[in-house]
């Protein structure tokens, strides 16, 4: 008896059926992701559009399409309002967001490393109270940091802001897990036999392993303190000192006694957005080689 050939019609039905449930899931899914990112991108669109308009066709025309393009004069006179307070403002976002997120992420390392590697009394202590602060709401420390920079006279002044913007408990936490999982003991056992400083250890081998974790403090501190606005709306009453936020936020405030401020509060808002839009895009491949090297631990 020569044996028979499978059946052709034996499972094919169900793997099409199969590949057919898989060919409409997946097509829903993009169709979803699709209708979501272009809910989350409508309004940087509206706001790129809106900043090429002249204060007449910003509240006459279409919203979602051009009239009259003028985007250079909007950001001239943006920039020269009340004697060039803007750039001020935006100069010190930038001196706020980088050095407190530079330092932020620092002492992140430092003490997620030192928790994560030395074993000593109340380590886990220490561990817990951080991962319980970065449970506590930023406005319910407000006024105790404000009644506490009072007290030694540091308010409306950058120290008032830069200060509490380089703490951050959920980097530490971050730092520890992440050194945990990416950086053998081994290591730096090795490192020590060869003689090397626990300091040189920590330069030269475990700040570039813990990379993408770094890299992730750093973007989540700097969008933090660049969208911070109740800090120095607490701290601040010299409008030289604003961050970008809270002197759009002055800005709109004065709308109804000056209707020319309008256009400026929108193309200040678009200005605001071009920064973190950069550093999202500068460090973007730190995380994508942070993901590819992980994906291949065994």
């Amino acid at each position: 008896m020569t044996p028979t050939a499978p059946s052709a019609l034996g499972p094919r039905p169900v793997n099409a059926r199969r590949h057919g449930r898989l060919g409409v899931g997946g097509v829903t899914v993009n169709v979803v992701l699709l209708v979501a990112t272009g809910y989350f991108l409508l309004p940087i669109y509206w706001l790129v559009i809106a900043s090429t308009k002249s204060r007449s066709d910003l509240v006459s025309s279409f919203g979602f399409w051009f009239s009259s393009p003028q985007l250079l004069a909007n950001l001239n006179e943006l920039f020269t309002e009340q004697n060039h307070v803007f750039g001020q403002w935006m100069l010190n976002s930038l001196l706020y967001s980088g050095v407190g997120s530079v330092v932020a992420t620092i002492l992140a390392a430092c003490a997620g490393y030192a928790l994560a590697v030395y074993s000593f009394r109340g380590r886990e202590a220490i561990f817990s109270l951080i991962l319980g602060s970065v449970l506590v709401p930023a406005t319910a420390l407000a006024l105790p940091t404000f009644l506490a920079f009072a007290k030694i006279g540091l308010t409306d002044t950058y120290l008032s802001v830069l200060l509490p913007s380089i703490i951050s408990p959920f980097g530490v936490y971050l730092c520890r897990i992440y050194t945990q999982a990416a950086v053998p003991t081994e290591l730096l056992e090795a490192g020590r036999i060869d003689g090397a400083s626990e300091w040189r250890i920590f330069r030269t081998v475990v700040l570039r392993l813990i990379s993408p974790a770094l890299v992730t403090v750093f973007l989540f501190q700097f969008v933090g303190i660049w969208n911070n606005f109740l800090l120095p709306l607490i701290m601040l009453q010299n409008d030289r000192l604003f961050p970008v936020t809270l002197g759009l936020f002055s800005w709109q405030s004065q709308i109804s006694r000056e209707p020319q401020l309008l256009l400026l509060t929108v193309v200040g808002s678009f200005v605001a957005v071009v920064p973190l839009v950069i550093t999202f895009l500068l460090l973007q491949r730190y995380w994508r080689a942070g993901l590819a090297t992980g994906s291949v631990k065994g």
